[in-house]
């Protein structure tokens, strides 16, 4: 438990500090940086499908039976839709998003702390089930925060604060990630079990990203060989969640794929 505790906290903290890859838009030119957005999108869709499909499923199926794993995954996906739908939750993944209106930077941030929040609680859950586990988790959700960070920094800029401004509220915003891990680490010394749950209910919510949020800003690109550099950025993602699924396998680490190892058996 004191090792997941660990864990936690170090991975939110990591996530947290992406807000800072806003920065790069004072360094590098724009279009530079719209060049690699949609390339950094690609990658992060890959992984957020190939962790969803290739580590939180599994995972979820050696604890339940599938029916109740659907459930979880709808859940997952219902709540990923509310976020968005009443706290207009969209992620920029251009620098000139002329959609956002600047009432629209301050709902953005609190719709992101939100979501942040909500990652803190994914990440910690999964390292309560196992280390592997959330590793693969921090992994997916650091590879959707960079150009989603960058995104959101030039919205927050495109409605009127200023760039330290930006930078700060981006950063406080991320920071509840951290609030949202230390909820989860709690609930569980209360609730026995509720990792279990929110597995698959991450895995929903990484479909519902992937799906709604990130194959759209895809879609947007026209240049076929653009498209197809972010078709192998996306195959990349999805690479990278296999290669740890096999590395893991290998290994006899990954319970997810593998019966169950000590971390299981404690908490039983």
């Amino acid at each position: 438990m004191q090792e997941s505790t660990l864990f936690t906290i170090g991975s939110v903290i990591l996530v947290s500090l992406v807000a800072l890859s806003g920065i790069a838009l004072l360094a590098f030119s724009e279009q530079f940086l719209n060049r690699i957005l949609l390339m950094l999108v690609g990658l992060s869709t890959g992984a957020l499908l190939g962790g969803a499909l290739l580590h939180l499923m599994p995972e979820a199926l050696e604890k339940m039976n599938a029916d109740e794993a659907a459930l979880f995954v709808l859940a997952g996906i219902l709540i990923s839709f509310v976020i968005e739908r009443f706290l207009h939750f969209r992620h920029c993944h251009e620098l000139g998003c002329e959609s956002h209106a600047k009432p629209l930077g301050t709902m953005m941030l609190i719709g992101d702390s939100l979501h942040n929040a909500l990652d803190g609680i994914l990440i910690a859950s999964s390292y309560l089930v196992s280390i592997p586990l959330g590793i693969m988790t921090t992994v997916a959700v650091l590879l959707h925060e960079i150009p989603q960070e960058l995104g959101d920094f030039a919205v927050l800029l495109h409605s009127g604060f200023s760039k330290k401004k930006a930078i700060f509220l981006n950063l406080i915003s991320a920071f509840t990630a951290i609030l949202g891990a230390i909820l989860a680490l709690y609930l569980h010394s209360f609730v026995h079990g509720i990792e279990t749950v929110i597995v698959p209910i991450a895995a929903g919510h990484f479909l519902y990203i992937a799906g709604s949020d990130l194959i759209p800003e895809l879609h947007k690109e026209t240049s076929m060989r653009r498209t197809a550099a972010q078709f192998i950025c996306l195959l990349a993602g999805v690479g990278l969640m296999w290669g740890m699924s096999g590395k893991a396998h290998n290994h006899g680490e990954f319970d997810g794929i593998h019966g169950q190892d000590e971390i299981h058996h404690d908490h039983r």
